[in-house]
């Protein structure tokens, strides 16, 4: 028990909740990954040196570094909330944070320690994630959060398959490409919860402001099953490295799949909010992102990266930020954040996102687009160190002492506090 470790550590206010720790290690390695890319892409400095050579180092921190640690910070929070279970104390989040240090760190020396440190730790990340929560996912009665089981079972096989190929000799590449495809799932996944309250709350402002609204938000499971479908069979037909046409075909199902499910989305004015319209703008890049695929595999392959930075970069970069920024800070005990920071982060990704895509079209000047596109990304992640990190480092201004959301009005940062309440995964009774 960290009581036993060190008394100050117990009491320390970033280990209050499991995300905070999480959600810190995640926006500081957000910063500090694409800066020494930038640094080796711009002015030839090295890079650690991993089994694959730099662009693995690169596409590993990004999926399995960055994103595994606001995945993990996210679900070890909201699991107990959508399963009305009991929340997990601090030394989860303190024995996860030191997992993903070791497994940070073992990975970056692998080049000088050897593959089997990094595969044990990073293997260990993701299996104990899986592990711990797959009894409470699977123990819902209604069966609604068999998909989030289901996510991260395939990421912790994509962090063990990597690692294999890793350990092996063999270039793991294939393993990444199909973790951003389980990416792309749980963002469907989480976003299906996340959204219900938010488009709601958006389109119950625009009627308490007198403005007629005939309709409440519904995230259709139809739509929803389907785009995961459909991600799942292009991840697993790359995976498989089935004929080019054949996974560009697949691809475009799942680009117009995603553009099917944002029909749900169209809900007038409301979806002009910063918090509706920022959630929107990621189907939109997962839609993007899976067209410029299936028509680079058409192609034969030409300019790839664009779509697959569609995906990253933009879907899974502003999924992150909006988690960060909503989660993040109502189970810290705040209200929403209505400051301008906001959207300028979230719009610099979105342009980060397009301009590096635009560097592998032929005739773009792609040294210049992707070296804009990484400042971006830098500025935008900057921005959520500077006003996200001071929250998770402190107290909780309510007074609480874990992961609740704000209980009662207060006023704090500039911001009125109230609850946000995210449980909500199912849509409303229809008539």
């Amino acid at each position: 028990m960290l009581k036993t470790l060190s008394p100050r550590l117990a009491n320390w206010p970033l280990l209050l909740c499991s995300f905070r720790p999480l959600f810190l290690a995640t926006v500081l390695l957000a910063v500090a990954g694409i800066a020494l890319w930038l640094g080796f892409l711009g002015f030839g400095l090295p890079l650690p040196g991993v089994p694959g050579g730099p662009l693995v180092w690169h596409a590993h921190e990004m999926l399995l570094g960055f994103g595994l640690a606001a995945v993990a910070g996210f679900v070890l929070t909201a699991v107990p909330e959508f399963t009305a279970t009991a929340a997990f104390g601090r030394p989860a989040g303190f024995g996860f944070l030191l997992l993903w240090l070791a497994a940070r760190l073992s990975f970056w020396l692998s080049g000088a320690i050897g593959p089997w440190p990094a595969a044990l730790f990073n293997s260990v990340f993701a299996i104990a994630l899986l592990v711990l929560l797959a009894p409470r996912l699977l123990g819902d009665p209604l069966r609604r959060q068999y998909g989030f089981c289901g996510g991260l079972g395939a990421l912790a096989l994509v962090t063990v398959g990597f690692h294999i190929d890793a350990v092996g000799g063999q270039y793991p590449m294939r393993w990444l490409y199909a973790g951003i495809g389980v990416m792309m799932v749980l963002i469907v996944v989480a976003m299906s919860r996340i959204s219900m309250r938010i488009l709601n709350d958006a389109i119950q402002a625009r009627r308490n402001a007198g403005h007629e609204v005939d309709e409440d938000y519904r995230a259709r499971p139809p739509r929803r099953n389907l785009a995961i479908f459909c991600i799942s069979l292009f991840s697993l037909a790359e995976w498989l490295a089935l004929p080019a046409p054949l996974n560009g075909w697949l691809a475009l199902a799942a680009a117009a799949a995603m553009l099917n499910l944002l029909n749900d989305w169209h809900i007038g004015r409301a979806l002009l909010e910063r918090w509706s319209l920022m959630l929107y703008s990621v189907y939109w890049l997962m839609a993007l992102g899976y067209g410029a695929l299936g028509v680079s595999l058409l192609a034969d392959g030409f300019a790839s990266s664009a779509g697959r930075h569609l995906l990253t970069l933009g879907a899974m970069g502003v999924s992150i930020l909006a988690v960060l920024c909503i989660a993040g800070r109502t189970h810290s005990g705040y209200a929403l954040d209505q400051r301008r920071w906001v959207p300028l982060a979230a719009a610099l990704l979105v342009l980060a996102a397009l301009l590096r895509a635009g560097a592998g079209l032929s005739g773009a000047p792609a040294q210049v687009l992707t070296l804009l596109a990484g400042l971006g990304w830098l500025a935008a992640f900057a921005l959520a160190c500077r006003y996200l990190a001071p929250v998770w480092l402190r107290p909780r201004p309510d007074g609480g002492q874990g992961c609740e959301e704000p209980q009662e009005t207060a006023t704090s940062g500039g911001c009125v506090t109230a609850r946000t309440d995210l449980r909500h995964d199912s849509p409303p009774a229809l008539p």
